[in-house]
């Protein structure tokens, strides 16, 4: 019997034996976040009995302890009092009082209710009744709650319904934000259930604001709500942190499947404060398990494993906060589509992208200023005390990150990751076939070759004069040079790699099957992908990356590495 089948019995055997439940039943829960089942009244139903008990069935049993009149409640007008009660897998709500009639109430089951192994539901259960005979749509929650005080001034204003609405009626005439008697002018739009007023600048510091939602605004059937909705916030004098950029863009698509996510602040943001709580990357309403590191303004999200192919996923920051406490004014979501699959010659270097140096057992600069720019330093399994010379060597919007570090949590299988995405990077290069490979040999200097992979059957020198590579105007131009044995530039007259045609320094890849030495001040473009050791001779520059799947990575004197 391995490990986790032998923890998973035993945690079964003492769940039956402390809570007497069937063994099927703790079974079922093992491994499993619980679902609400079934609801009663149904979702929609109308004309429900005054007297009425409302109930939910889960997928599981649930932990008794979890369930009160803060886990489940029920929401007409106002909320309604009542008793609540579970047995097994089902939770009861009696109200103390009936029911009123003509009235629309929502119910809601909140994600702190719990299984008998304290697994919670992964989100909010919300589902609508009435006692009349239509469904009224309402304003369940806002955000700022009703009479905040301290609002950050980029506050995005929103409200969410207990349904969904028609969203022609979201517009300017049924959400409105006043300042006094003055309204503020803004963008609308709606998402889900949720409509967002942005306004067009930041709203002014220490004031009272009043924001409502009209009877203007109409469910899919046409049904208005009830009366307008009403409530009023303070702002303070504080802007929040905003979310300036993603990696994969908004609505991207044909994503790589072992794609990093990253998203950049507009300021530095407390580490303390990004986690997998609040950088979460979503199939559905599955999370995905991953590490997250945050570095200069930037937090990163590696998934565990590949993404699926052909499938939409939802990135959220939620909850980070800058250095003073300030946290960002709303949660930032954004959607992006992964590729079917890996086609043609794409080398996709997966998590491995982030570094500009990524070594097995040494990262040393032996002397001068070195810069890594706008990329991270990594050794695995090599350790921290085997990264030396920094400084004076410094990292600009990076850091260091070794197999040994103990925070933030999660280093060391971030760089395992890593290494392995740097491998399956490595081979796909190696192994690369689309277009048909031309055999190179020898010094490539003075020549200029067009896109396309180029393989050498042993060493390649760059030596009497720059190599030249020329996309032709093709922008997503890709080079790959599989070099079966050492890759070697001369200074000096030559041995730079010169681009043209709107060639990117990101497309070139050189696949080298033993180590890498980058001569005196060669200008140098492309990423590295050895299988032992690269070496910077002194002042040689690099736009690009140094990956050594086994060995070091050593500068000589004075070199920069710049993110291409």
């Amino acid at each position: 019997m391995n490990t986790k089948k032998l923890i998973t019995t035993i945690a079964i055997a003492l769940v039956v034996l402390i809570t007497g439940c069937s063994k099927d039943d703790v079974q079922q829960t093992i491994g499993e976040s619980p679902v609400v089942a079934n609801v009663n009244p149904e979702n929609g139903t109308i004309n429900v009995p005054l007297s009425k008990a409302i109930s939910v069935d889960f997928s599981q049993e649930m932990k008794a302890s979890t369930f009160d009149s803060s886990s489940f409640t029920i929401q007409g007008s106002t909320l309604v009092a009542g008793t609540v009660s579970i047995s097994g897998k089902t939770a009861t709500f009696i109200p103390t009082a009936p029911l009123t009639a003509n009235t629309t109430y929502t119910g809601t089951i909140k994600t702190t209710v719990k299984n008998l192994l304290d697994q919670a539901l992964e989100a909010d259960y919300v589902w609508t009744f009435s006692t009349g005979t239509t469904l009224n749509p309402m304003v369940l929650s806002t955000d700022p709650i009703n009479k905040s005080i301290n609002v950050v001034l980029n506050k995005v204003v929103a409200a969410n319904f207990n349904m969904s609405m028609n969203q022609s009626t979201i517009n300017t005439n049924s959400f409105i934000v006043k300042q006094g008697a003055t309204v503020v002018t803004g963008s609308i739009s709606y998402i889900g259930t949720t409509a967002y007023f942005k306004p067009s600048v930041s709203l002014m510091a220490n004031t009272l604001y009043t924001a409502t939602i009209t009877t203007e605004a109409k469910n899919i059937q046409g049904t208005a709500l009830s009366s307008n909705y009403v409530w009023t916030f303070t702002t303070g004098a504080t802007t929040a942190p905003t979310v300036v950029s993603t990696d994969p863009l908004d609505n991207a698509t044909a994503t790589l499947l072992n794609k990093s996510i990253s998203a950049t602040f507009s300021i530095a943001i407390d580490p303390k404060t990004i986690n997998d709580k609040t950088f979460t990357v979503k199939n559905g309403t599955t999370a995905l398990v991953g590490i997250v590191s945050y570095s200069g303004t930037t937090a990163t999200f590696d998934p565990s494993s590949d993404l699926l192919p052909g499938t939409i996923y939802t990135a959220t920051i939620s909850g980070a906060k800058n250095m003073a406490g300030v946290a960002l004014a709303n949660d930032y979501v954004w959607n992006f589509s992964t590729s079917s699959s890996l086609v043609g010659n794409t080398v996709n270097l997966g998590s491995a992208e982030r570094f500009g140096i990524l070594a097995g057992v040494g990262v040393s600069n032996n002397a001068g200023f070195s810069e890594i720019r706008n990329m991270d330093v990594g050794i695995s399994p090599g350790v921290r005390s085997s990264v030396t010379g920094f400084p004076p060597a410094i990292i600009v919007e990076g850091a260091i990150y070794a197999s040994d570090d103990i925070a933030p949590p999660g280093i060391g299988a971030m760089l395992i990751k890593a290494k392995q995405d740097l491998t399956n990077a490595y081979l796909f290069a190696e192994g690369a076939s689309t277009p048909a490979p031309a055999t190179v040999s020898g010094d490539q200097g003075g020549k200029t070759l067009a896109p396309g992979i180029y393989k050498s059957t042993s060493t390649l020198l760059i030596q009497s004069g720059d190599l030249t590579l020329d996309a032709q105007g093709d922008a997503n131009a890709v080079w790959i040079f599989q070099v079966a044995s050492d890759f070697t530039t001369v200074g000096g007259a030559g041995g730079n790699v010169i681009l043209s045609g709107g060639a990117q320094a990101k497309n070139i890849f050189w696949q080298v099957g033993r180590s890498a030495t980058i001569g005196n001040y060669t200008i140098f473009k492309g990423n590295i992908l050895a299988l032992t050791s690269i070496t910077l001779n002194s002042h040689a520059t690099v736009q690009g990356r140094l990956l050594a799947r086994n060995g070091s990575i050593v500068m000589t004197h004075t070199n920069i590495i710049s993110k291409p």
